[in-house]
């Protein structure tokens, strides 16, 4: 069968909605509950080791999160410009794309991986000077960053699976790394089986295993199941314009996605003031929230395909009602996490070994922040449909004014008051200025991008 008939068949311009959502979103949920999982297995385990070490990972994840946000955002980027083509029936353009996302993503381990070598120490050292902190984190963040080719590796070929509507492969490529993540901290943080006992070191060669394994799946996958996509790395030459088109998309999701890693440094140091133990509350948020907004990343990452695709195909009405299911879908899944934070955020808190104070700090934090969940849902689905038509620079915009220019000032303004929980209440207060700011963005987009576009009969 010819690369042009895949295209011609691809589901993703025949397929009724509702099921073509859930077909291409419920795998990357699925697997993205998993990463969730692993993520605070990882924290679980090293919570075990001691306050400090929980601290110390806490502080390391701005770096981690700006080494996903170029990975995804690049893949936005390529499965956003990929999956327009396919719309297009352009397969050449697309087998070119793809091409140059996997040189994107060399790019971008070399990029990380000078700086890992160069700054993991400095980088703690500024935020604390406590030595356990320190020693413990620079071994974490040295060994994600040098090591971090699976990561990219995994990122770009799992895009190329999404962006011809591949969800179910992409899954699995996930599992994979995350199964053997959650299989390997117990054993190298404990030392267990005849292993070394590795502590926080532990934790993070465990992880960068599991990404490369993934990796490995991946590419594997790519070669076998992706027949749509042609990737040649003999004689490629990079191609700047194909390149400006991918991060077009790209950086505004890389630069939005970053701006948590700003914000996330910006409050550790504003938590430093009260106690280190503020830091771990806050770390273990960001563990336990990805369990609420990852499935909706999943819907995302079906949502970018879909209405990537049927821009490209002209179909308004195929669209229009991805996005609208796909924003009934956040918002119910968001209500579903408030009511778990508000009812349960001291059972979540004793799955991390934590202190009577970090219970103390964090069961009215979770409680606050969480509130922020009613208007987080609409605001993450309007942003992916920005960066699926090319207007990534708008979902930059609302990102910015949510985190830097509303959320850290008035937590460090409420922090000023001296209470804790003052500070907390800056995460519902700027998401608030966020859906205003989206449903403006929303009408605007819909009026230049989307009503000009022909009407055709919805499935």
């Amino acid at each position: 069968m010819t690369q042009q008939k895949h295209v011609e068949e691809n589901k993703m311009g025949i397929m009724p909605i509702n099921k073509l959502l859930i077909t291409m979103s419920l795998p990357m949920i699925v697997s993205m509950l998993v990463q969730a999982l692993y993520n605070v297995v990882d924290s679980i385990f090293v919570s075990q080791i001691s306050e400090n070490a929980l601290s110390a990972v806490s502080l390391a994840f701005p770096v981690q999160n700006l080494m996903i946000s170029v990975g995804v955002g690049t893949g936005v980027g390529i499965n956003a410009l990929l999956s327009r083509y396919l719309g297009e029936k352009k397969y050449e353009e697309a087998n070119k794309t793809a091409n140059n996302g996997i040189f994107l993503a060399v790019i971008s381990y070399i990029l990380f991986l000078i700086v890992g070598l160069l700054f993991s120490k400095a980088f703690f050292q500024w935020q604390t000077s406590n030595t356990e902190i320190v020693e413990g984190g620079y071994y974490y963040l040295i060994i994600c960053t040098t090591c971090s080719f699976g990561l990219f590796g995994q990122l770009v070929f799992e895009k190329l699976m999404q962006s011809t509507g591949k969800t179910f492969y992409s899954m699995i490529i996930q599992l994979s790394g995350a199964i053997i993540n959650i299989i390997l901290d117990p054993i190298l943080i404990f030392g267990l089986l005849g292993f070394p006992k590795l502590g926080i070191a532990g934790a993070a060669i465990a992880t960068v295993t599991g990404q490369t394994t993934a990796m490995i799946l991946a590419i594997y996958l790519n070669e076998k199941k992706n027949t749509e996509i042609k990737v040649k790395i003999k004689g490629f030459r990079p191609n700047i314009t194909t390149i400006k088109e991918i991060y077009s998309v790209g950086v505004p999701s890389i630069v939005m996605s970053s701006i948590s890693s700003v914000m996330t440094f910006g409050m550790n140091r504003i938590l430093l003031v009260f106690s280190s133990t503020a830091i771990a509350v806050f770390g273990v948020y960001f563990k336990l929230q990805s369990f609420i907004f990852m499935p909706i990343f999943g819907i995302n990452n079906g949502l970018v395909s879909i209405v990537s695709y049927n821009y490209g195909a002209r179909n308004k009405e195929r669209l229009m009602k991805t996005v609208k299911i796909s924003i009934l879908y956040a918002i119910g899944i968001m209500f579903a996490g408030l009511c778990i934070f508000q009812i349960l955020p001291k059972e979540l808190l004793g799955m991390f070994n934590a202190s009577e104070e970090l219970i103390s700090i964090g069961v009215p934090s979770l409680r606050i922040i969480s509130l922020s969940f009613l208007f987080a849902g609409y605001c993450i689905i309007v942003s992916s449909m920005f960066q699926a038509l090319g207007n990534g620079v708008m979902s930059l915009i609302i990102s910015v004014v949510r985190q830097l220019v509303i959320l850290l000032p008035v937590a460090y303004s409420l922090s000023k008051l001296g209470n804790l929980n003052y500070v907390w209440w800056a995460f519902p207060i700027a998401e608030i200025v966020a859906v205003l700011l989206s449903i403006i963005g929303f009408k605007y987009v819909y009026k230049k991008e989307i009503k000009p576009l022909e009407d055709k009969i919805c499935d």
